[in-house]
């Protein structure tokens, strides 16, 4: 325990819900930096209020993670603007397996990996209006009740329960029924295989027909601005790729809780590829090269 919470015993409890905080907005906004932006700003509006104005608050926790969803709520309903000053495609910001953080030592800092958290959930999720998002994963992840969502969305409990239902159905529509963990890793291991054979063969056997590769490099670093359609053309962009040369190694690792690969040049990671894989094939790979992005993979 801190001298300062040893001062403030009521500071370990509050500062105790920072991992929900977290796992929360990231889920939110698909970005751990404005997660953590969401979380500091949070904590400053409880540390603004009086003694007295804390102490009327039945539930602090409950009080913070109804703040942290205003917030994020508020950060969606911009979001559109930003993303259009945005250079090239989007894409979530890939997290490393909880053991391989490297920038905060803190467990507080890190998200919770399961199903909620992976690529192909989170670019379904960024497609909704933030409503939608909002109110899906507060009712159907964090199991708030509808009248609680209500208060956050600013909307009656039924429109919540319809702007969950709608989202539902977008995530049941788009989703492709996930292979068990061996079989998808035996997959990114066959493509880490070809790929660095430069087999164009072998990659377009192991992509769906109607693949698509998206590359984030937000205008930082060299990547393709549209993304790519189609197992031949994806295979020979991957081919075509300088990045895996010039000293720079493949590697398998996790993302967002699945099997991925990343790339790495002199000890850093340059490149995270997280993918989404339908009827034993690849059916989407999302390539994070902003390092912006990849802050905790990198030291």
């Amino acid at each position: 325990m801190t001298g300062d919470e040893r001062l403030d015993p009521g500071l370990s409890a509050i500062m105790s819900e920072r991992r929900q905080l977290i796992n929360l907005a990231y889920r939110l906004l698909g970005s751990l930096a404005d997660a953590e932006d969401v979380v500091q700003e949070t904590y400053a509006r409880w540390y603004a209020m009086s003694p007295r104005e804390q102490e009327a608050i039945d539930v602090p926790g409950a009080w913070l993670s109804k703040v942290a969803s205003r917030i994020c709520l508020d950060l969606l309903k911009s979001a559109r603007a930003r993303r259009e000053r945005y250079v090239g495609e989007w894409v979530p910001e890939p997290l490393p397996e909880t053991s391989e953080w490297t920038t905060s030592a803190d467990p507080a800092d890190r998200v919770t990996l399961d199903e909620s958290v992976n690529m192909a959930f989170l670019v379904v999720l960024d497609a909704m209006t933030p409503a939608e998002r909002v109110a899906f994963i507060l009712h159907d992840v964090f199991r708030y009740p509808f009248p609680e969502v209500a208060e956050i969305v600013g909307r009656t409990p039924a429109a919540c329960r319809q702007l969950a239902s709608s989202a539902r159905r977008r995530i049941n529509s788009s989703q492709n029924p996930p292979p068990p963990t061996a079989q998808r890793s035996e997959l990114i291991g066959k493509f880490k295989q070809a790929w660095e054979a430069s087999d164009i063969q072998a990659l377009i056997t192991l992509l769906d027909p109607e693949v698509t590769a998206t590359a984030d490099g937000g205008g930082v670093v060299t990547a393709a601005l549209y993304p790519v359609h189609g197992n031949a053309e994806v295979a020979q962009y991957f081919v075509g790729l300088p990045i895996i040369a010039y000293g720079r190694t493949l590697l398998e690792r996790t993302v967002n809780g699945q099997p991925g690969l990343v790339i790495e040049f002199e000890g850093v990671i340059e490149t995270v590829i997280a993918f989404d894989i339908a009827d034993d094939r690849i059916a989407n790979i999302w390539a994070v090269r902003n390092p912006e992005k990849l802050r905790p993979w990198t030291t």
